[in-house]
């Protein structure tokens, strides 16, 4: 597996308590949904329902 290099304000940043959030560019370098409910995911994914959105292509940027 490879290892992905976090930048500060670009991957994550810190948020209000102290707890680290990850960016949709991360996940999208990440590349795969971990179902947690993150508060940026690109993957439409849905924790109450369990379930994905189905989110449209031109939606979800790709990485740089």
């Amino acid at each position: 597996m490879e290892k992905i290099l976090l930048q500060e304000n670009v991957d994550f940043y810190y948020n209000e308590q102290g707890y680290k959030v990850f960016t949709e560019k991360y996940h999208l370098k990440r590349g795969y949904c971990c179902k947690s409910g993150c508060k940026h995911c690109p993957f439409g994914y849905d924790k109450n329902t369990d379930s994905f959105k189905k989110i449209p292509k031109s939606e979800v940027n790709s990485p740089e």
